[in-house]
């Protein structure tokens, strides 16, 4: 098992059977697949949370649990 202490802040994204893996301090995709729009509207909604993601990410190093952040619509 993987300490998320040493990984880089990302988070899972899915999608009926698709599941993305996005690296939050670069905004890409870095494991899994999904249709193209499904990607996109991901990545727009890691763009406009970016900075609860990576708050969110921080509190999860710290073993408190992350605070809500709206989902995707």
């Amino acid at each position: 098992m993987l300490c998320v202490r040493h990984l880089p802040a990302r988070f899972s994204a899915i999608y009926e059977n698709a599941e993305l893996v996005v690296e939050v301090s670069s905004l890409r995709i870095v494991g899994g697949t999904a249709p193209t729009r499904v990607a996109e509207l991901v990545l727009e909604w890691a763009r406009v949370h970016q900075r609860e993601l990576v708050e969110a990410w921080n509190r999860i190093r710290r073993a408190e649990p992350p605070p809500p952040i709206a989902p995707l619509i």
